[in-house]
């Protein structure tokens, strides 16, 4: 039986370091922006990403693309 995936949400994630703890481990926060169109290329989002990293006060640690889709089979 095949399988096909229908996109539904996609979400840009940024992980940012926002100091360290006791022990030295750096703390890193997610701030999440929704609403990303599902068929916007990898490069767009880490673009955006980039530009919005570089207005928060933290240093940026990774961009993610957080995709959600739906698995129906094919009759």
């Amino acid at each position: 039986m095949a399988v096909q995936r229908i996109p539904e949400l996609c979400q840009l994630q940024l992980r940012l370091q926002t100091g360290t703890d006791e022990g030295g481990k750096p703390v890193v926060r997610a701030r999440s922006f929704t609403n990303v169109k599902v068929n916007a290329s990898d490069q767009d989002i880490y673009d955006v990403g980039q530009a919005l990293a570089s207005l928060q006060i933290h240093p940026l640690v990774a961009v993610r693309r957080i995709d959600t889709g739906a698995l129906n089979d094919i009759a």
